[in-house]
């Protein structure tokens, strides 16, 4: 586990340690129990038109866990050019680079690694897959051929996963 890695447990430990005496309801206790706390803070910013929020606290079967949060004012994302987004949006919308994805968060990280997979394509296919998604912001380098999600893109990759679902 790398010294960053090992860091960022450690604040993440000592923030649960701080907040254990705040107890927040379990899922299925309550209901809409994170929107009903979301609401009470877009009424102190008096945002009319509301807002959305997206979080969530992960870990990954490779042990990493990420815990992430992020909310907008409905006002700022209308007004934004939402062109703006095609370019991540288009890297999540091929199979392989999916798969990748999928393969990278499961602890193969090496592109190597992912050349061993089945029915992923040529050497040179999976590295065009890995620069659409690198350049998306989706994947980074860590090394000599090496690539993981950012930390701030676990929790989002996991929410466009679940949104995509009908």
């Amino acid at each position: 586990m790398s010294l960053e890695q090992r860091v960022a447990d450690l604040e993440r430990r000592l923030a649960a340690l701080e907040n254990a005496h705040h107890t927040a309801p379990r899922l299925g206790e309550g209901d809409f129990w994170a929107l009903h706390g979301f609401k009470d803070q877009l009424a102190e910013l008096k945002a009319a038109d509301g807002g959305v929020l997206f979080t969530g606290a992960v870990r990954l079967p490779t042990g990493e866990q990420y815990e992430w949060q992020h909310g907008a004012l409905t006002e700022g994302l209308l007004d934004d050019d939402w062109t703006e987004s095609a370019e991540s949006f288009a890297a999540l919308g091929h199979p392989v680079r999916l798969r990748l994805l999928r393969e990278v968060v499961g602890g193969r990280r090496t592109a190597a690694e992912l050349a061993e997979l089945d029915e992923i394509g040529t050497t040179g296919q999976i590295y065009h897959h890995l620069r659409q998604l690198t350049g998306a912001g989706w994947l980074h380098t860590t090394g000599r051929g090496r690539y993981e999600v950012p930390p701030g893109r676990v929790v989002p990759l996991l929410v466009a996963l679940s949104a995509a679902k009908p």
